[in-house]
Formats: C-alpha cells, structure tokens, sequence
C-alpha cells in the first residue's frame, strides 16, 4: 500500500517549541516497520517555524510574515536533520520536500510535484513534506499541512491517510470541554460528519485543529483514500492504523473512485478565482440531473475570472454546493445572469459550467 502519514506541530515540539527527537524516533520507527511490509510511506510534517523560535530563544511564536518566514528557514534545517537521524538508524533515506500553493493550484506544476513524489517513492526515499513556508505569499501557507497531506494523497493515489493530533479521533463534541463527548470509531463516505465545522486549534504552535482534519478527510474520501484521525502519542499508531486495528483512531472510509483525476483537482486542488450564486431551481438541478450551469440559474456574480479559472456555485444560504471551470469571463456572466440562452448576446457561450468541468460537491 501506499501511505501518507502527517504529524502537526504540537505533536512534533516540545512545550519550548523545540523539536522533539523522541516524537521524530518514534514515527520514523513505524514508517520503518511499515517498509519492512513491503508498504511505500510519505511523510508530511509540520514543525519548522516551531522549531525556529526555539533555536532564535525567541520565547513564544511571533505573528509577522517576515519574521514567520525566516523563523522557517532556520527552522526546517533541523527539523530535516531530526529525520534524517533517525531515518538512517533504519538505513532509510529521506528527502526533503518542500511545497508552495501553485504546485496545487498550477496544473503543470501539480503534475510535475506529483511525477517527482513517484521517483522518490521508486527510489526507495522517504519524502518528507513541508509547505515551504519560508517563500510561500499566501499568508505563509496554503491552509495547513492537513489539506498539504490530502492533496499529496490525491495526487499520488495513496491508499491511506493517517492524521496524527493530540486527540484519540473525532468526537461527538470537545472532549477537553464536554465531559459527554463520545469518541467516533467510524465515518461513513456519505456521513454529514464529512461536512461538519468542528473547532480550529487552540494550540499557539499550531495551525490546524479538528475543522482543517475534517477537511482534509473529506479530500481524501473523495479521492478514494481511507483517512484515520489518530493520537501521535499512542503507541505503534500509525501501523495500527494502515492495519485497521479497533482503537487507532476515527477511520473515515473512502468513496469509489468515481471521478477522473482532473475532476478532482479542479474540486480541491485549484484555487478558485471567483463564485456565482444561483436560484433554487438551478441548484437543484445540478445535484439531481447531471447538467451544465446556464446563465438563467445565475443570480449573482462575485469575483474578477476568465475563461478556464476555476469557480465556486454557491446557492442562495451561502452554501458550497460545486466547483467548476468557468466556461464564461466574470463580465460575461453578469451580463447574462438571469437570462435564456437565447436572450444572450453574439459569441457569448450559454454555458456558465459545462458539465464535464463541474464537480458537485454537496450532498
């Protein structure tokens, strides 16, 4: 099998933001194990920025972008130097990673990270994933390394996904707050759990939380990719995990493989430029009948796009129901929100999101 492990920040540090070498041993200890089974394992680890405050003395995480930015590039030296220690007591070899937003939002890009991933994978390495956080402009991040680990998943067609967290899993509430929280073993492909907002972290060193889990194991379910949401400090968990072992954690199980890797770029990978909202009527007939977006649907347009950028369709409450390509400029589809096909100007396409570009995303 192929497998992606991810391990945040507060799993990977020490309460001073230092790196824990224990929590590294550990982990490449089970990625060993894992290869000894003849399993290929990627590792996408938070850590860096963490773990240049602690080297700086700094004290406590600061919240500028540039000092955030060279915090990670004194930070992730160490951070691969921790890997490649403990790698090589297996006599693994790891190779770092790193990645910035357009390697998910640039088609090419996308395709040329993935085909590097493989070579590593067939040359036996262990690649170690970061966002390359000392260069990336969007806020320093794409989102966090949980939505990193499921697009990397996707991308290579992994078979598994293990989400480590200080959590056991997913609960029915927040264990730390709600003494009735009920631990859930199992999430169905089609379960409303998948779309749930749960809480974000309130760990400082962190950048994620159970809502960016949540996401990023609905990425995965629909990539065909079984997600398991477990705690870095329970033993042989990641082992446990691929094995399906009761206990290792929320198991999210995968829906078939239904749609074409391009489908599922443009539904998660793509940044989107823009969005339309459309009527009742529209929204209802592009989660029932399978059909093209048309300007009659449209009621409004937001965002500045062109033809082929990727789009949100938002329905009347403001909710995500689809993503597509636009098949229309921005200016073109205000212009014909509302209208027939037949009431459209000279050269303007009736399409809004043709069918084969549109990826339904609600339930």
């Amino acid at each position: 099998m192929r497998i992606v492990v991810k391990i945040g920040t507060s799993s990977i540090t020490k309460a001073d933001g230092s790196i824990n070498s224990d929590a590294v041993r550990s982990l490449c200890d089970e990625v060993a194990s894992l290869r000894r089974t003849g399993h290929e394992v990627l590792v996408v680890s938070s850590g860096a920025v963490a773990g240049g405050v602690a080297a700086l003395k700094l004290g406590k995480r600061p919240t500028d972008m540039p000092t955030l930015q060279a915090l990670a590039a004194a930070g992730q030296s160490r951070l691969m130097q921790e890997y490649n220690q403990h790698l090589d007591r297996h006599e693994l070899v790891g190779a770092q990673v790193l990645l910035v937003p357009n390697d998910f939002i640039d088609r090419h890009q996308y395709l040329h990270a993935r085909q590097t991933l493989l070579r590593l994978l067939e040359l036996g390495c262990i690649p170690v994933i970061n966002e390359n956080d000392a260069i990336a402009s969007d806020e320093i991040r794409y989102g966090d390394n949980d939505r990193i680990a499921a697009l990397v998943a996707h991308s290579i067609s992994a078979d598994v996904l293990v989400l480590l967290t200080d959590l056991k899993g997913l609960y029915s509430a927040d264990p730390n707050v709600d003494s009735n929280a009920v631990f859930i073993e199992t999430v169905n492909a089609d379960d409303e759990l998948l779309s749930v907002r749960a809480g974000r972290s309130i760990n400082q060193k962190g950048s994620g939380g159970m809502a960016s889990k949540l996401a990023a194991a609905r990425i995965a379910s629909w990539s065909g990719v079984r997600t398991v949401i477990g705690s870095a400090k329970r033993g042989n968990v990641v082992v446990d995990a691929v094995n399906q072992v009761a206990g290792a954690g929320t198991q999210f199980l995968p829906r078939k493989r239904e749609l074409t890797a391009r489908k599922l770029w443009i539904a998660f990978a793509a940044q989107a430029s823009g969005s339309v909202v459309v009527d009742d009527g529209a929204r209802d007939a592009l989660l029932y009948r399978n059909v093209s977006l048309l300007h009659a649907g449209v009621k409004e347009v937001n965002g500045d796009f062109e033809i082929a950028d990727t789009i949100e369709i938002v329905d009347t409450a403001g909710n995500i129901i689809a993503r597509g390509m636009a098949a229309v400029s921005s200016v073109q589809a205000s212009a014909g929100a509302g209208m027939k096909s037949a009431e459209l100007g000279d050269g303007i396409s009736a399409v809004v999101v043709h069918r084969d570009d549109l990826v339904v995303l609600a339930s």
